[in-house]
């Protein structure tokens, strides 16, 4: 069984995605540069070594949508903030390796994905590390069931996010792999 590369993705609606950085550059422009940005990342990590599987909001739209591409996979996010979400996917796949991202991350590449998998394979957890004290990817070997309150009673948007998320899988050794930044403000964009 192939691991599994879990992106979440929510449908790229004026006011619905990245509102933050439509606070910067208007709310049609953040939505048009979250499509654009996240169709270039499907096609630059797509590859046979794992499975990319997509976690779409709102549900019903997000499995019904013809903006990403019809071969991937589907799962519906469902309700919950974003620990509650991420912890149901870790949970509901298929026991093996898994790893979630956002797509938002305009430096994810390939390699960047492999050696998150390769860490799995002497660790039961991975991070990739942003700047922000936040993080670009979370992964697990999945060898043994998640600790139940995975990703709960963490400060999401904060720089104690990486920290809380960690704290919340229990007796893990967990890897680090590269730190890289996701696009939240028009200053995120110009750093890049």
């Amino acid at each position: 069984m192939r691991p599994k590369l879990v992106i979440m993705l929510k449908e790229p609606r004026p006011g619905c995605v990245k509102t933050r950085l439509g606070r910067d550059i208007g709310l049609t422009n953040s939505a048009w540069w979250f499509r654009h940005q996240t169709r270039a990342l499907l096609r630059r990590i797509e590859d046979p070594r794992w499975q990319t599987v997509l976690a779409v909001a709102p549900d019903v739209e997000g499995l019904n949508s013809r903006i990403w591409p019809a071969h991937f996979p589907r799962v519906a996010q469902r309700r919950g903030d974003l620990g509650q979400r991420m912890a149901r996917l870790l949970h509901w796949l298929p026991a093996g390796p898994v790893c979630i991202i956002g797509g938002d991350i305009p430096d994810i590449t390939r390699p960047r994905i492999a050696e998150a998998f390769r860490a799995l394979g002497n660790h039961e957890a991975v991070f990739g590390p942003a700047p922000d004290g936040g993080y670009w990817l979370i992964g697990m070997k999945r060898a043994r069931p998640p600790h139940p309150s995975i990703l709960q009673n963490v400060r999401w948007s904060s720089e104690h996010a990486l920290a809380d998320s960690a704290r919340s899988l229990g007796d893990v050794t967990i890897a680090h792999v590269a730190t890289l930044r996701d696009v939240d403000t028009v200053k995120d964009l110009k750093l890049l």
